[in-house]
């Protein structure tokens, strides 16, 4: 699948289902609660607000693992809600980041404890030149580590959503070739397609928050949800290109065996 044809049906993907698009909405709410107890003075709106924030960090991540899992099988349906699935995959989402970040945190960790006396030591004696270098060091050092483990992690997802397993997704050295079968190249391109198109979307939709009282619910409960499922049924899409490799693997079918496939 050319890039093209990926980024075209990853824009089309949302609106193939319009009747199960609430699902998705339905998600974003829990996470608008607390700005609108906030913005009402109302502390029993924030206390409930806080609940709906845990439980969409319970639900939405596994559930959009799920339309990376679409993505990847080349399927145009929308997933239906399933309140144990999807807390079972955020619970592997949410594990499979913490294990990804461990090596970023060390580095940032050690880095810190390194150069932080030194830092000090040279504001001390006025050392500005050598503190902003060394500064500036540090962080372009910590945003190249965790460029790379972000990286890592989108395709550590793609895979947890291929294979449904969370060793698989661990499997470092199995990422890495994965992302080589795609193509170095091919991803930045991705990357830098998607990246460009979604903030153009985001920009302009995001004059729909001018709209009184409504226009700050539409754009969280609306927009941001058709954007996220653009972004991850779009590296479904993208791991697609590799996963007639692992037809002899063994893989768990999807629990729906009769589905549209993308043109």
């Amino acid at each position: 699948m050319d890039l093209s044809v990926l980024v075209k049906n990853s824009f089309k993907y949302p609106f193939r289902n319009i009747k199960k698009l609430p699902i998705i909405f339905l998600f974003f709410v829990l996470i608008a609660i607390i700005p609108i107890g906030i913005i009402s003075n109302n502390d029993q709106v924030v206390f409930i607000g806080v609940i709906a924030f845990f439980l969409f960090i319970l639900l939405v991540p596994g559930y959009f693992l799920s339309v990376i899992k679409m993505g990847s099988s080349q399927s145009a349906m929308i997933p239906s809600f399933n309140l144990v699935n999807n807390i079972y995959d955020s619970i592997r989402v949410i594990s499979l980041r913490i294990v990804y970040m461990i090596i970023p945190a060390l580095v940032f960790y050690i880095a810190l404890k390194t150069v932080g006396p030194a830092s000090r030591e040279m504001i001390y004696n006025f050392r500005i030149a050598e503190f902003i270098a060394a500064v500036g060091l540090l962080l372009l050092l910590l945003v190249v580590v965790y460029i790379i483990f972000e990286c890592l992690l989108f395709f550590a997802k793609a895979r947890l959503a291929y294979f449904n397993s969370l060793q698989e997704a661990l499997k470092v050295n199995k990422v890495i070739a994965d992302i080589r079968r795609i193509g170095i190249f091919n991803i930045i391109k991705w990357l830098v397609v998607m990246f460009i198109l979604l903030n153009v979307v985001t920009f302009v939709t995001s004059f729909v928050m001018a709209i009184p009282y409504v226009g700050f619910l539409i754009y969280i409960c609306i927009v941001i949800p058709i954007l996220e499922s653009i972004a991850n049924y779009s590296l479904g899409l993208l791991y697609s290109n590799i996963t007639q490799g692992y037809e002899g693997a063994d893989v768990r079918k999807l629990e729906t065996v009769e589905y549209d496939r993308i043109e």
